[in-house]
């Protein structure tokens, strides 16, 4: 026992210094490791990513990418640039690229070009299309000029003058182009001179800091002001012929006119409305219970012509005319049919780009259409990221300022989506070990379901940020709408509606308007069932552009990208993500004209004090606050008192913030409120922090936080900042007035089309 114990303490001491010994080896092992092995490894293979995805034919999509970014930079400046300083550095960094090319530092150098050039491109063409834009409302002025557009909404028309004659009783602009309202039905004909009345605003200013920017849209649309006809139109013998552009816009107006009346003898109501946007891209007529539905239900996509119809249209015509053509024999043998149907295919395509408007993201699946086809007339393949690269430089080049449009952005973002679905999703997924033919038959339809479903969810999950940023809301259940609804529309309405229009000029049109008017219906049943389900409005709150920028980009590299480096792009996202939930919401706004403000109280919900009522503002503002309740509700207005002086509400922390619509309440809620919004001429010694109607002049529309600092004070935002001077948003100082039109004698009126009060809506 004494040998066995002494044998056995010797080993237990010896065992106990191995071990440790190994478990320290170990430990600088895996430092020597990680010290002198893996830093190295992950450096060369990232640097062997990096190298990969500057590879040979790996930059053109990166491009149009930088392109974007110059023309966003462009549009976030706080003045206009100066453009022969702009288009020497885009020249200079051009040439620079050009000289580099043989180089490593090519790519860097491109791109810096193609940055340089966007910003170039957007800054000539807001020059070249300079114009006055109107500063003030002028509340009678009399027009005269051609009839450019007609549309046709819910319950009004809209057209757009352009102004050869104005006359108003003070001084204001020689305005170029102007949009006006009218009785609904009493719009005049596109091409026709005309006469009328009007009483004019300056374009819509953006209804909250950091809101959609319609004056903007307006500029680069060459329209000067909006409002609403007065009393009659009265059309006249036009001086000269308006010019071809004119004279082609009438053709196609008369057109579309011509196959809305044909539908609307077979079809009524939003089966009507929703034929004729598919078919000439007119959608102002839908219900607002209709138009709703399809958006909160995922299919709203289906109103806007974009690739979806695009793609239809143009593989209707293809298969058409290559199963026409097969039917003669001798013509498969000496005759290229695939390459005819293709070359047919792209002129239906063209002749639909021209029927529906031309619209960006008609543009856009135009030009992607037209390089599939134009790729098999050529055996060469069509769906790639350059096809992709080439359609967004030409849209971008054409129109610049459809880069903030969320129109571009929603449509490019998805089409990336579905481009890399198909480059890299769809060969994974048809990719099976059993070829045979069994085995085919069997896969065929689950795995085209799967990629109507995989596409449905690519492209909503791409266009997510940009519906939340600009119509603060998502859609759960596209997925769903749009395997119940898309089938439908494909093979029936779609195709019916093609057919419809080849059978017009023999009258057989009648039968395949009604076939559309059932797809129709089910897609109609499909929307407002989706858009009742718990959960379907997905309510988003406001965010600013970092976010949406950050979100862009990750969607870039996700979708660009080939090598792991792409899985980057869904850190970027999810980042996005949570800066944009995390971000913010405004304590009080005040609109522009100071007659209406919005304040949260202390269940965090937002109260209105107003002096009039617009409900298109008022709706704006709660979607932004993720807020569900309808303009008119009762609990909008729970708090708040008023009386014929003006209103009072307590924020959260009971501080009281006032609108003082009169002089003589001014002094009294200076001595009370924390917050006076006076319309009136406030007190000079009035103790309270002051918003004034000259100030609301200058800043338009406010955001206000409470407490940001602990000082108790606001954090002010501005809707048009103080330093901002843009053509379509020029300093207070200098929104001068040009002399005015010389006064001329208005024809007797003809038609009276002043709209109605309650058709006056807002000029969205």
């Amino acid at each position: 026992m004494e040998r066995g114990d002494r044998a056995r303490v010797p080993t237990k001491a010896r065992t106990w210094p191995t071990r440790a010994a190994t478990r320290v080896g170990a430990l600088a092992s895996l430092g020597a490791f990680w010290g002198a092995s893996f830093w190295p490894a992950l450096s060369d293979r990232l640097r062997a990513w990096v190298r990969a995805e500057a590879g040979p034919g790996r930059l053109l999509p990166f491009v149009p990418v930088a392109f974007g970014a110059g023309i966003a930079l462009y549009f976030a400046a706080a003045h206009e640039p100066v453009a022969w300083v702009v288009c020497l550095a885009a020249g200079t960094f051009s040439v620079a690229a050009f000289l580099l090319r043989r180089n490593r530092a090519f790519p860097l150098a491109l791109l810096i070009a193609a940055f340089a050039a966007g910003f170039a491109t957007v800054s000539l063409k807001a020059q070249r299309i300079a114009h006055p834009v109107l500063a003030k409302p002028v509340p009678a002025a009399t027009l005269k000029g051609f009839v450019e557009t007609r549309e046709e909404r819910e319950r009004t028309d809209r057209f757009v003058l352009r102004v050869t004659e104005m006359e108003t009783a003070g001084r204001a602009p020689t305005l170029e182009r102007v949009r006006l309202s009218v009785r609904k039905g009493t719009a005049p004909a596109v091409g026709s001179f005309v006469s009328l009345k009007a009483r004019l605003q300056p374009p819509l200013s953006p209804l909250r800091p950091g809101s959609y920017d319609f004056g903007r849209d307006l500029y680069f649309q060459g329209i000067a002001a909006s409002g609403f006809a007065l009393g009659a139109i009265t059309a006249l013998d036009p001086p000269g012929d308006g010019g071809w552009r004119l004279r082609y816009t009438a053709i196609m107006q008369g057109l579309r006119d011509a196959i809305d009346a044909r539908i609307r003898m077979s079809l009524g109501g939003d089966q009507r409305a929703i034929a004729t946007a598919l078919l000439t891209g007119r959608r102002d007529a839908i219900s607002t219970p209709v138009n709703d539905a399809m958006f909160v239900s995922g299919l709203g996509h289906v109103l806007s012509i974009s690739g979806y119809h695009m793609a239809v249209v143009a593989g209707v015509v293809f298969f058409a005319v290559r199963a026409l053509l097969a039917l003669i024999p001798a013509l498969t043998v000496i005759f290229p049919i695939k390459k005819v149907a293709a070359a047919a295919a792209l002129a239906a395509a063209a002749f639909y780009l021209l029927l529906s408007g031309a619209e960006v993201a008609t543009q856009r699946s135009f030009l992607m259409t037209a390089v599939v086809l134009i790729a098999v007339m050529v055996d060469r393949r069509a769906i790639t990221f350059r096809t992709l690269a080439i359609a967004a430089l030409v849209v971008l080049l054409i129109a610049p300022e459809a880069l903030v449009h969320p129109s571009f952005q929603m449509s490019f973002a998805a089409t990336l989506g579905l481009v890399a679905l198909v480059q890299i999703g769809m060969p994974a997924l048809f990719a099976t070990p059993d070829s045979s033919t069994t085995a085919r038959a069997a896969l065929w339809g689950g795995r085209e379901i799967m990629m109507l479903a995989l596409a449905s969810l690519v492209a909503g999950l791409a266009t997510t940020p940009y519906a939340a940023f600009h119509f603060h809301r998502v859609t759960p259940y596209g997925v769903i709408s749009n395997l119940l609804a898309m089938p439908v529309v494909s093979v029936m309405v779609m195709p019916a509606g093609l057919l419809g229009l080849a059978a017009m000029p023999f009258g057989l049109d009648g039968v395949f308007w009604r076939i559309m008017e059932v797809g129709i219906d089910w897609m109609m049943i499909v929307a407002l069932w989706v858009a009742t389900l718990p959960g379907a409005i997905g309510k988003i709150a406001a965010f600013g552009s970092g976010p949406l920028l950050l979100a862009s980009l990750g969607i870039i590299l996700l979708g660009l990208l080939r090598t792991p480096l792409r899985y980057g792009g869904l850190i970027i996202m999810m980042v996005a993500t949570g800066w944009a939930l995390l971000t913010p919401q405004p304590d009080i706004l005040i609109a522009g004209d100071g007659r209406q403000v919005a304040l949260r109280g202390a269940d965090g919900r937002l109260r209105v004090m107003q002096s009039g009522a617009d409900h298109f503002r008022l709706k704006e503002w709660l979607a932004a606050d993720a807020d569900s309740r309808a303009a008119d509700a009762a609990s909008l207005r729970e708090g708040v008192s008023c009386d014929a002086d003006g209103c009072v509400a307590a924020l959260a922390d009971g501080a009281l913030v006032a609108l003082s619509f009169r002089a003589d309440g001014v002094a009294d809620d200076c001595a009370r409120a924390t917050l006076v919004i006076a319309l009136a001429q406030p007190p000079p010694d009035c103790a309270a922090r002051l918003i004034s109607a000259e100030l609301l002049k200058d800043s338009g529309a406010l955001a206000l936080w409470r407490n940001r600092g602990g000082d108790g004070g606001f954090v002010i935002e501005a809707a048009r900042p103080k330093r901002l001077d843009r053509p379509w948003s020029p300093a207070p100082a200098e929104a001068s007035a040009n002399d005015p039109s010389q006064p001329r004698t208005p024809r007797p009126a003809l038609v009276d089309a002043t709209p109605a009060p309650q058709d006056q809506d807002a000029d969205d």
